[in-house]
């Protein structure tokens, strides 16, 4: 139960339908791109500024890809079970609150309904329908925007992460493998996945495409250059 209710007010989380959702899942996908692109390329320009070996530069750019793909991962996976745990908690918690005091969780749906401009008659048909339908489900997608049969997996969203970091990735190395003009190639390919992944992720937010698109581009060749002018200092001095 979201808040004890009083005089038809209510705190309670705002739905995501299935369409959201996805978005969500998109976005997310075109923002896991767009870091592989730049953390990799960053990595793989640096070793190309420091050195020409062409076996260095490849295997920095796939231990680059690794590292960040476990990393993803491991994040998401991290994060999305503490999120599967607390909504397991509140279902819990809601449900016992349904065996234990049904009529008070009759009463608090009605005032989310109240609350969400219905008359008090029309209110109080709404819950009580819902109520004799399923009154767990009715109270999780009211209060919550918790849908039982449909909570995030931990492992579908570690995989996902990975594979698109993996994608974003794999346009800085495959672009390193171009001998001629290795450095110009790898960040005019970059540049080109950013300026896509830029576009897509301000079309799903409706934001606006020119700006977001060139802050994205902009942020990755700020990243390249930094990382090509330490490449750089590193392999004139000997260091690397």
């Amino acid at each position: 139960m979201a808040e004890q209710i009083g005089e038809g007010t209510h705190e309670f989380e705002p739905h995501h339908d299935a369409v959201g959702d996805r978005l969500n899942w998109l976005r997310a996908g075109v923002l896991g791109a767009n870091d592989g692109l730049i953390s990799t390329a960053g990595i793989v320009i640096g070793v190309a500024a420091a050195t020409g070996e062409s076996s260095a530069i490849l295997t920095a750019g796939i231990a680059g890809l690794t590292a960040g793909a476990v990393s993803m991962a491991l994040g998401e996976y991290v994060s999305v079970s503490t999120q599967r745990d607390t909504e397991v908690a509140l279902i819990a918690k809601e449900r016992a609150e349904l065996r234990e005091m049904p009529d008070d969780e009759l009463a608090e749906l009605e005032g989310i309904y109240r609350a969400k401009g219905l008359s008090s008659d029309t209110a109080r048909r709404v819950a009580e329908e819902l109520t004799a339908h399923d009154p767990l489900q009715a109270h999780l997608d009211a209060e919550l925007g918790i849908d039982e049969d449909n909570l995030t997996s931990p492992i579908a969203a570690a995989v996902s992460s990975a594979i698109s970091f993996s994608v974003g990735a794999a346009i800085p190395i495959l672009a390193s493998l171009v001998q001629a003009q290795r450095i110009l190639v790898i960040v005019v390919a970059v540049l080109v996945g950013l300026a896509l992944t830029g576009y897509v992720s301000a079309r799903l937010g409706d934001a606006d495409v020119r700006r977001a698109t060139a802050r994205v581009v902009v942020g990755g060749l700020i990243a390249m250059a930094v990382t090509y002018a330490v490449g750089k200092l590193l392999g004139t001095t000997g260091i690397a």
